[in-house]
């Protein structure tokens, strides 16, 4: 990963892109250093999947769908990122204590019922196993009262950190370095 005072312009440009709200350039991004163009994509597809102001999937949400991806997947960089975000955005410890442990023990009816439980099982499913997914996945998830915008928002998270996961398990990145967290103070 290339620190900031060596990067050449281009990649100068692609940081400036990924900085976060801190200024900094969190790992997830920096290890992109020698591709910048795959950084400028990455950012991109982040900020599409999880803080566009358009969707409509709650955000505290989104967070504890992208954790729980991250949990299956066993990356601990993204876990220990969102899942801070979504205990930000839960605003309560115990609440946050118990779906922690839920999702860690891959239990996630122990705190969830209806259309989020819907949601963290079809997570489950496409992550876990992808060629297995059918119509009736979806399906579910309109049942449970998840629109078609919203499904695809939802399938949209499920698949960003299926990719970031392997990104960052497949480079051996950590969080040495990071502000972990979105809304934690640098």
């Amino acid at each position: 990963m290339v620190p900031d005072e060596d990067a050449s312009d281009a990649l100068a440009d692609a940081l400036n892109e990924a900085r976060t709200p801190h200024g900094t350039v969190d790992n997830v991004m920096r290890v992109h250093s020698l591709r910048p163009n795959t950084m400028r994509g990455h950012v991109l597809l982040y900020r599409a999947c999880l803080h566009d102001e358009e969707n409509t999937v709650p955000t505290w949400f989104q967070e504890v769908v992208g954790s729980y991806v991250s949990i299956l997947n066993g990356c601990g960089y993204s876990t220990a990122n969102h899942w801070a975000n979504a205990r930000h955005l839960i605003d309560d410890a115990t609440r946050s204590d118990s779906i922690e442990t839920a999702l860690r023990n891959r239990r996630p009816q122990d705190v969830f019922s209806g259309r989020e439980l819907a949601a963290l099982l079809y997570a489950e499913q496409l992550t876990l196993h992808p060629a297995e997914m059918e119509e009736s996945d979806v399906t579910a998830l309109r049942e449970a009262g998840w629109n078609d915008g919203e499904i695809l928002e939802l399938n949209q998270i499920v698949c960003y950190f299926s990719y970031a996961n392997r990104l960052l398990n497949g480079l051996g990145v950590t969080t040495e370095g990071d502000v972990v967290g979105y809304y934690s103070e640098p």
